[in-house]
């Protein structure tokens, strides 16, 4: 399909990144696993794999169910983003796109090779400009966050999250056993310094500090011990920024925009 591109990953840093491509005006597919597991659920498209569609910043997202042109050309026009489950991108051989964006954020590169379109770029650490892709975007906060690379790779993760209100660690919780986890609170809701937030069986989910609970793993999700599934943002009136895209995601979709732009014009590939 003339101009398509293809987006890898639909969680909130790459719905960021959905979302900025879309309001410029480009085609967009998004391609997810077949069970994910985003945290930020109520500012990430990949909700959409469960519900049949969900809404971002006023933008709704369906899940379609096979990599039919028409299909999708119908979701163009009804001004809608369409998804496609597709953890092989099997659909590149069908739909050809003009480029490949890998913004799934696993920090390995989980199949994306520069054979699947004339242009792909890759998101954070597991990707190589110039052998795997042809750009790499910083991921890492700092001076450098989304910055382009053309050569090279983006900085190894460091597994400490970012700051927010002088919290790194103690904001995001893992969890403390195995089970599908049962909610007793909400995304969006104030929550207390040991409050419990969910169940894992007969182990609860406390909070780690005082806040708003910015995102919790879905309901019901098969959940094993260690694995993220909350994130606590200590400033309470910071309640809205849960439902939106942050501004981590909005830098980094800023540079695949310009990735996107120069790789275009460098090649003549046309992209919109």
């Amino acid at each position: 399909m003339t101009g398509l591109v293809l987006v890898r990953g639909a969680g909130d840093l790459a719905t960021g990144t959905i979302l900025k491509l879309y309001e410029s005006g480009f085609s967009i597919l998004a391609i997810e696993c077949a069970r994910p597991s985003a945290i930020r659920r109520a500012a990430a498209f990949c909700e959409a794999v469960y519900d049949g569609a969900t809404t971002v910043e006023g933008v709704t997202c369906r899940r379609l169910a096979a990599p039919d042109p028409d299909a999708i050309t119908q979701c163009w026009e009804r001004r809608e983003i369409p998804l496609l489950v597709d953890e092989t991108l099997e659909c590149c051989k069908i739909l050809q796109p003009a480029a490949v964006v890998d913004a799934i954020l696993a920090k390995k590169n989980l199949g994306t090779r520069r054979d699947m379109a004339p242009i792909t770029v890759g998101l954070g650490p597991g990707f190589t400009a110039g052998a795997d892709v042809d750009a790499v975007i910083e991921t890492m906060r700092g001076h450098n966050l989304g910055r382009v690379l053309y050569h090279g790779s983006a900085l190894p993760n460091t597994g400490v999250p970012g700051a927010i209100a002088g919290e790194t660690t103690r904001r995001v919780i893992h969890a403390p056993a195995d089970g599908a986890i049962v909610h007793l609170t909400q995304i969006g809701d104030l929550v207390e310094q040991g409050q419990s937030l969910a169940m894992l069986g007969d182990t609860p989910v406390p909070a780690t500090l005082t806040g708003v609970l910015r995102g919790l793993i879905r309901e019901g999700y098969p959940v094993t011990k260690g694995l993220k599934i909350a994130d606590i943002d200590p400033r309470k009136e910071q309640k809205r920024n849960c439902f939106t895209v942050s501004d981590k995601a909005r830098c980094i979709a800023g540079g695949v925009l310009e990735a996107l732009l120069h790789l275009s014009r460098e090649r003549a590939v046309r992209l919109l």
